[in-house]
């Protein structure tokens, strides 16, 4: 007789399938803003995911799958951010007066608005605590006790960060500089740009390492030309998409249009290069959540027109 347990096995991967794709932009919101980086953040989410599903097997018991996927979340973050040295300890004061959850005050609407329209980047010039108390709460709108839970601290303890986040980063964007006038394409960039518009697959096959390497969140990475080859046999089935050069984070970007004539990307890839050829493609063609919060700026060609237009 079957002790059941191959059933349970399935439900529970079943269940995270299930639920991953609706609390993907969510968890990436979170961790972007706590890395600082969209392109971090969804790195940071990848790895939840693959750790999420190791963690099934040793399992006895199907967890509570939201707060379980952002206390990983969260760890790895933190992990990733002890790495890079830059957590700074914080001291944990009286809390302040913090309305509670179920109503929201004129000047708690306000915070919420500033912490959702602030870049993604301001953030990591917060303590780390700071950080993710004022994500969860006002870009997330987590219950106080929540956030407690998977932060281990007391609900007092999270008032006290809110308070003080809030304030530092109402700061932060008083002081912050306005954003850079676009920057010029390269030219190793405006040509991939310019075969993928002209529908070129040959070309851009050719621009391939022989090493090239592939990643996209959701699927499995490919390497070598031949592999990767295949990326621009997918997207060519997609009529009308059209690219341009763009900036994210500071990094050479891609952006992806869903045509010509729409006003804003879909997605976005970038491209790493080795002696003219392309030796590393990171596309977020499955997750276009990333570029909700990434700040893309167009960029712009020597004559000062847009690149790919």
């Amino acid at each position: 007789m079957s002790d059941g347990k191959p059933d349970v096995d399935r439900d529970r991967r079943e269940g995270l399938l299930a639920l991953a794709a609706a609390l993907r932009p969510e968890l990436h919101r979170y961790c972007a803003r706590l890395m600082g980086s969209v392109i971090d953040g969804e790195d940071v989410v990848q790895d939840t995911f693959a750790r999420a599903f190791v963690a099934l097997d040793d399992l006895c018991e199907v967890p509570q799958l939201r707060p379980w996927l952002f206390r990983i979340a969260h760890n790895r973050a933190l992990d990733l951010l002890r790495s890079r040295a830059i957590r700074a300890a914080e001291p944990i004061e009286s809390a302040l007066e913090i309305a509670d959850d179920t109503k929201a005050s004129p000047v708690e609407t306000l915070m919420r608005r500033e912490a959702m329209e602030t870049a993604v980047s301001r953030f990591a010039e917060l303590p780390v605590n700071q950080r993710s108390v004022i994500i969860l709460k006002d870009v997330l709108d987590e219950p106080l006790a929540d956030i407690a839970a998977l932060l281990g601290i007391s609900v007092d303890a999270v008032k006290a960060h809110l308070a003080r986040g809030r304030a530092r980063l109402r700061q932060i964007n008083a002081q912050a500089m306005p954003v850079a006038d676009a920057r010029i394409a390269s030219a190793t960039v405006i040509r991939y740009v310019s075969l993928f518009n002209q529908c070129d697959w040959d070309g851009l096959r050719a621009l391939l390492a022989d090493d090239v390497r592939l990643q996209q969140s959701m699927h499995p990475p490919r390497s070598g030309a031949a592999d990767v080859g295949m990326f621009f046999t997918i997207y060519a089935k997609s009529e009308g998409l059209w690219l341009r050069p763009a900036w994210v984070e500071g990094r050479e970007v891609i952006a992806v249009f869903e045509h010509r004539a729409a006003a804003k990307p879909i997605h976005f890839m970038w491209l790493e290069w080795r002696e003219g050829r392309i030796s590393f493609i990171r596309d977020y063609r499955y997750v276009g959540y990333v570029a909700d919060d990434a700040g893309l700026v167009l960029a712009r060609d020597i004559k000062g027109r847009m690149a790919g237009s």
